[in-house]
Parts: structure tokens; C-alpha cells; sequence
């Protein structure tokens, strides 16, 4: 028959296995506690009784939340520091167009300029195309001259001026008149000349040698024509004496 563990002689047996079970106890609420602990997500709570897991939970719980913290401070000043430097981007690329932009204004208003100014230039030269083709169409009207002294000598002036023939009104007047008396058709018959067989003709006394080489081209080569006369014997005088004005006699 089996002993009685009640018995005295158990006693110390049976308190033995309390103080075990008890251990056990302690050291499986303990293991509980550890597992719901690490079970537990950072700063989750718990309803757990006991004060040491409770007290280990809070002290675990700081140090994660400093961490987040830090991490979204580095963030946040990255991010500020990103765009900081896109702002600066930005901002120069602005500037860059903007002087582009700048530049290329310019460079149009000077195109602009320049192509104004060639085409103010190809209408002036065609103004001035079409003018000198209306002055060389249009017929010059002849300046005419009267048949008397005064006119023969205003023409064999503008003769004179056109070959570079040298004289005055006054410088061919006063030797008409001392040689002729103003009649295109006098002749000297009694000086050397005369005995020479060459008398002074016309206006201005002229012989017929001299007459010819010093005839003047486009007037009449006959020496009784008054402008003839006049001009010839004005360029005779201004081959030989400088001019018709410094004639004051017989040449």
C-alpha cells in the first residue's frame, strides 16, 4: 500500500516542492514578462500588473523616440538644404535667360537697325537713279544770245569758260573797241601785216595764221564770225600774254 505523502515523515518533502513550485513560478512570470516585452512594438503600452516590466518598458521607449526624432530633423534639414539649392539653381538659370533674352534683343534691334538703314540707302539711290534720269531725259533748253556786240561777247565768255580760256566782259570789250570799233567785218590794209599779205580781220584784228592755230573747237571756222573771232584771239592772248585783260594795245 502505497505511503501517504501527508505524513509527517513527507513534511519536509512537500515544503520543498512549494518553494520549487513557487521558483518556478517566479521564473515563468518573469519569462512572460520578458517575451510580452520584446513582443511589444516602441512606445506601445502594456496592461501587464507587474511594476518591473512596466518600468523596463518606459525605459526602453526614450531612446527610440530620440532616435526618430533625430532622423526626421536630418531630413527635414536635407530638405531644406535641397531646396536652398534648387532655389539657387533657379535662380541662375533665371539670370541666364534673361541676359540670353537680353542679347538676343539686341542683337534683333540691330538687325533691325541695319536692315532700315540698307533700305533708307537703296531708296535714296533710287531717288537719286530716278532724278538723274529725269535731268538726263529732260531737253536743255539753248541759251540764246543777241545779235549785237553785247551778245557776241557774253557768248564767246561762256565759251571761254568752258574751254578754261581765261578774260573778262571789260578785258574783250575795251579791245574790241580799240580795234575795230566794234564792226565784225574791219580789215587793216596798210600795217606790216597787211603788206605781208595777212591783214587783220574782225572784232579783235586777228590775222588768218593766228586765226587757225589758235582757232577754238565749236565756234564757226570762218574769221569774220564774231564769237570765232573773239575767242580766238583770247586764247591767242592767253598763250602769250596770260590773259586778254593784260592786253592794252596792239598784240
Amino acid at each position: 500500500m502505497p505511503k501517504n505523502l501527508n505524513t509527517p515523515g513527507h513534511s519536509r518533502l512537500t515544503k520543498l516542492t512549494k518553494q520549487h513550485k513557487i521558483a518556478l513560478a517566479g521564473v515563468a512570470t518573469l519569462g512572460a514578462a520578458a517575451l510580452a516585452f520584446s513582443a511589444v512594438p516602441s512606445g506601445a503600452g502594456t496592461t501587464t500588473s507587474d511594476a518591473a516590466p512596466t518600468a523596463k518598458i518606459a525605459y526602453k521607449s526614450e531612446p527610440i523616440k530620440g532616435v526618430k526624432a533625430s532622423v526626421t530633423d536630418q531630413l527635414a534639414g536635407a530638405s531644406v538644404k535641397t531646396e536652398a539649392i534648387q532655389a539657387k539653381a533657379d535662380t541662375k538659370a533665371k539670370a541666364a535667360k534673361a541676359k540670353a533674352d537680353a542679347a538676343a534683343k539686341k542683337k534683333a534691334a540691330a538687325e533691325a537697325a541695319a536692315k532700315k538703314k540698307a533700305e533708307a540707302a537703296r531708296k535714296a539711290k533710287k531717288a537719286a537713279s530716278r532724278s538723274t534720269e529725269r535731268v538726263r531725259i529732260q531737253p536743255v533748253a539753248a541759251k540764246t544770245y543777241s545779235n549785237n556786240l553785247n551778245g557776241w561777247i557774253n557768248q564767246a565768255l561762256d565759251i571761254m569758260r568752258a574751254k578754261g580760256i581765261p578774260g573778262s566782259y571789260n578785258g574783250l570789250y575795251k579791245n574790241i573797241m580799240r580795234e575795230s570799233s566794234g564792226n565784225p567785218s574791219a580789215i587793216n590794209g596798210w600795217d606790216v601785216n597787211a603788206v605781208n599779205g595777212t591783214p587783220s580781220i574782225g572784232l579783235l584784228q586777228v590775222i588768218q595764221p593766228t586765226f587757225n592755230a589758235y582757232h577754238v573747237s565749236g565756234t564757226s571756222t570762218n574769221i569774220y564770225d564774231p564769237v570765232a573771232n573773239i575767242t580766238a584771239a583770247a586764247n591767242y592772248a592767253a598763250n602769250r600774254y596770260g590773259s586778254i585783260d593784260n592786253v592794252n594795245s596792239a598784240y
